[in-house]
């Protein structure tokens, strides 16, 4: 087997999350139909128009790295996604179910801080400044949806919940 490197392991993670948010941009419409608050409703549906500017921004990572945009199967969004699915099956038509879409995006967005936070920082190593500074625009989105989240949790979701 060949000698693996920083750049090969760049590539492969660059591909995974490329996947996962094309994969996010079909899971946000069904979230946001699900959703009984008009808030969350509303913040599904702007974070769709967010998700497809990350994929815009990985497509321009690509370029930048002489590669055309391909998708890894990436096994741990498919089961985040799958999880918000089931809360959806669950507790449809319940108090608790917004609680439950707000815990799934969350998920979500944790999964999408810790990929671009970790692209970001080899990108900075591997000298690549130009993508350097598209996934921070992309983790500094994702860090203000996880905010945003959080605020409907504690001041609507969970109470409701409760």
């Amino acid at each position: 087997m060949a000698n693996k490197t920083l750049n090969d392991l760049f590539e492969d993670t660059l591909r995974d999350i490329y996947y996962a948010e094309r994969q996010i941009l079909k899971a946000l419409p069904k979230m946001a139909k699900a959703a009984q608050s008009d808030e969350l409703r509303a913040g599904f549906e702007k974070h769709r128009t967010e998700t497809e500017g990350h994929v815009e921004r990985l497509e321009q990572v690509f370029e930048l790295i002489g590669k055309r945009p391909r998708g890894k199967t990436c096994d741990a969004i498919l089961g985040i996604i799958e999880e918000g699915k089931e809360i959806m099956e669950e507790f449809d038509g319940t108090d608790a179910l917004d609680a439950g879409l707000v815990s799934a995006a969350q998920a979500v967005e944790h999964y999408e801080m810790a990929r671009y936070g970790t692209l970001k920082t080899w990108a900075q190593q591997l000298g690549m400044n130009d993508a350097v500074k598209l996934f921070d625009a992309t983790l500094s989105e994702e860090k203000a949806t996880d905010e945003t989240l959080s605020k409907l949790a504690t001041q609507q979701a969970n109470k409701k919940a409760a």
